[in-house]
Formats: structure tokens, C-alpha cells, sequence
């Protein structure tokens, strides 16, 4: 059964990614946000107005939906037409690793040549502390 077939009422009970879900399968063909949702208010018989106010999160919801895939054209088509090749190179994880290392190395040794062991607190600097006693009756006063 096409979609334009099925009912208002029926399709006003579908989600806006089971409608798009379907559009997609019966188009055969990738589509952008702007286009999908055009033909859903057309469906739904939405006005420019909610059109406008409902995109933002219609786009939201395709992002989180999982059957749908973002093509590098901005069009948006169903996941499962389109396969996704994992390449792990093993010897780039272990350059990767080496570097995070080796950095962290250098700049704690730029760390270590930036301290002046001559660098001694002055008596300016601890003029301002005092010595407080455990038994002493101010703390309990305050």
C-alpha cells in the first residue's frame, strides 16, 4: 500500500520517522530534511506555519533515529541500503599511543626546566601565616 493510500487519520497516529521511514522505502532514493518534511505536512495537511515550527525537532528526531543515515549530500536515506566498512590499522593506534606518550613526557620536562631550584620562598611570603593551636579556644568560639 502506498502512503498517499493510507488515511489521514491512520498517518496523524504514525510518527514523523515511521512516515519518513515509508516515504524513503517507497521513493527509493535519498532525500534532504526540507523536502521529507514538505511531503509529510502535505500528508498531514500542515499549514507553512507548522511546517516551520515543527522542523527543528523533526531534523532531531532523525539524527536520533537509528534507520536513518546522513549521506555527505545532505540527503537523508534509510541505514540499511548502506553498508559501513570498519578499518582498524593497528599500527596507527600504536603510533597514536607512542606520540600521547611521548608528549607527555616532553612537557614534563618542560615542566622540570621551567622550576628554578633557586627560587626560595622569600620571608615576605610567609610573613603573613600563623600557627594555630588544636587547643586553642578561638576556633571554639567561632
Amino acid at each position: 500500500m502506498k502512503i498517499k493510500d493510507i488515511p489521514v487519520e491512520e498517518l496523524e497516529l504514525m510518527s514523523y520517522t515511521d512516515l519518513t521511514y515509508m516515504l524513503l522505502k517507497e521513493k527509493k532514493k535519498p532525500m534532504n530534511t526540507a523536502n521529507l518534511f514538505k511531503e509529510i505536512c502535505k500528508l498531514l495537511d500542515y499549514s507553512d506555519d507548522e511546517y516551520t515550527a515543527k522542523i527543528g525537532d523533526y531534523y532531531t528526531s532523525l539524527n536520533i533515529d537509528k534507520r536513518f543515515i546522513l549521506l555527505e549530500s545532505n540527503e537523508w536515506d534509510i541505514s540499511d541500503n548502506h553498508s559501513v566498512e570498519l578499518v582498524i590499522d593497528d599500527d596507527e593506534e600504536e603510533t597514536d599511543e607512542n606520540l600521547e606518550e611521548e608528549e607527555v613526557e616532553e612537557e614534563f620536562d618542560n615542566e622540570i626546566e621551567d622550576f628554578d631550584s633557586n627560587d626560595e620562598l622569600e620571608d615576605d611570603d610567609i610573613s603573613d601565616l600563623s600557627i594555630v593551636d588544636d587547643d586553642d579556644d578561638e576556633l571554639e568560639d567561632e
